[in-house]
């Protein structure tokens, strides 16, 4: 029997699997999808965000605890785990070294990454290069690696874990026998639920309007997480958390592919001109913040719009001050012929921006800084970065929700252990999306994501390699 099972194949996974090894026990990590997809919604990240109390190699500056938890503070409206977050802040902070241990290299952020060359630091060759990086050094430590086993249930005793089973499935026209492995010891790691489009139906339901808002939802993160581990565990009495309507959720580019878009489907002008939906109306503030803390808002925002769908619109002035999205946006030379190729309706649309430029109130336009460019006297205010529309070439984007993981999960303490009833597992252990909402209530900042995997699959592997020797464990501090 091995030591410790890791369920799951991103980087929390990998961070449990490479703990456990280290620390003496014996690995086994399953992965659901094929090896060319491994990795999960890891694959698609780019930056990890770091408390740092003084300059740091990539990082600039300082990023000190206390600024991380309010900006955290912020963006979830208090609902989050302050223990379980400070815990995460704090890993932030020591993690970098035992990464690049295990040959992940870190750069400076690129041109057009704005606001984070204090606060993240970035993986040289982005997510995928992490993942092969982590895979390599589990290769090379002796953790067994299984591609296209996805595991359908997980059998218990009291609390206890005690073997994983795989149903029986088709590779490749090949037919994959059903088994039970078990195990001293498990991390579950395996994702959220935003692939499985029941049950998001489920958890948004029907609008006033008679839709069912997730039906227009894409997904940009992996098409491997349906959420099949994470409902058995709340079935068999597992203590859960989160809203399952709050995900890291995110606008991007409508012609982005349903599932795996990743971050290169995101529309980053938005803080730069104003964003309507198909009315041609504006319906929020989109200078409210630094876009690494409020992009995220965004998805949630035209969720909640008819037909899902809204508009990110500039002029030519803004060109070049944003990371260029993957798809060229619709371009005029005129407001009418704009909303021509969008499909809004004209006069409402060039109602809208009139009304807005002649809103906009003088001030020193600087993106790097909360501005004082601003509206006056329109609802909803643009409170920075507001400067009119009026240069052409225009620009347009048709902007979808993109949602990345969903932030319902399972219970657990600084342990990661997972609880029944309030009592922690002595053998079972949850970490990355799976459990990122005891820290994401709602609301999202750049690089948490990773944050959290990272402190949470280290804790768990550690403590699952522990547990399966017999040994105490230790609580984090």
């Amino acid at each position: 029997m091995i030591d410790v099972l890791v369920i799951g194949g991103g980087n929390a996974a990998l961070c449990a699997a490479l703990m456990a090894r280290e620390a003496g026990a014996s690995v086994m990590l399953l992965e659901a999808s094929p090896k060319a997809w491994r990795g999960g919604n890891s694959q698609h990240t780019r930056n990890l965000r770091c408390m740092h109390d003084a300059p740091q190699d990539v990082l600039v500056d300082a990023y000190p605890e206390e600024e991380y938890w309010q900006d955290l503070l912020k963006v979830t409206g208090g609902i989050t785990n302050e223990q379980l977050a400070r815990l995460v802040i704090r890993a932030s902070s020591n993690c970098r070294d035992w990464m690049r241990k295990h040959g992940v290299h870190f750069q400076p952020p690129l041109s057009g990454a704005l606001h984070v060359a204090r606060t993240n630091a970035f993986f040289m060759g982005g997510g995928k290069a992490l993942v092969n990086a982590y895979y390599r050094s589990a290769e090379k430590l002796g953790v067994q690696i299984r591609y296209n086993t996805p595991v359908q249930d997980i059998e218990l005793e009291d609390g206890r874990f005690v073997a994983a089973r795989v149903a029986e499935h088709t590779v490749n026209g090949t037919r994959c026998p059903a088994e039970r492995i078990e195990a001293k010891a498990c991390v579950l790691a395996a994702g959220g639920f935003e692939s499985n489009r029941e049950w998001l139906r489920e958890a948004w339901g029907q609008n006033e309007r008679g839709e069912w808002p997730s039906d227009n939802f894409l997904i940009r993160g992996t098409r491997f997480n349906n959420g099949v581990l994470l409902q058995r565990m709340i079935e068999l009495g597992a203590d859960q958390i989160g809203d399952p309507t709050q995900a890291h959720m995110v606008a991007i580019d409508a012609r982005a592919p349903l599932y795996d878009g990743g971050i290169c489907t995101r529309i980053d002008c938005v803080s730069l001109g104003i964003v309507v939906n198909k009315e041609g109306q504006r319906f929020y503030d989109e200078g409210e913040d630094f876009w690494p803390k409020r992009y995220a808002i965004w998805g949630r925002l035209v969720a909640q719009q008819p037909d899902q769908i809204g508009y990110s619109i500039i002029d030519s002035k803004s060109v070049g001050r944003f990371m260029p999205p993957v798809f060229p946006g619709q371009q005029a030379n005129t407001l009418e012929g704009l909303a021509d190729l969008l499909q809004l309706p004209r006069a409402t649309f060039v109602d809208t921006v009139n009304r807005y430029n002649q809103a906009c109130r003088p001030g020193q336009f600087n993106h790097t800084v909360l501005d004082d460019c601003a509206t006056e006297g329109i609802t909803p205010a643009k409170t920075h970065w507001a400067r009119p529309l009026d240069t052409p070439p225009y620009y347009g984007y048709a902007l979808r929700p993109g949602v990345t993981f969903t932030y319902l999960g399972l219970k657990t303490d600084e342990t990661a252990a997972v609880r029944f009833d309030g009592q922690a597992s002595p053998n079972l252990y949850v970490a990355g999306e799976m459990m990122a909402g005891n820290v994401l209530g709602k609301g999202y900042t750049a690089g948490v994501g990773m944050s959290i995997g990272t402190a949470f699959g280290r804790i768990a592997g550690h403590n699952a390699a522990l547990a399966s020797l017999g040994q105490p464990i230790v609580k984090s501090a």
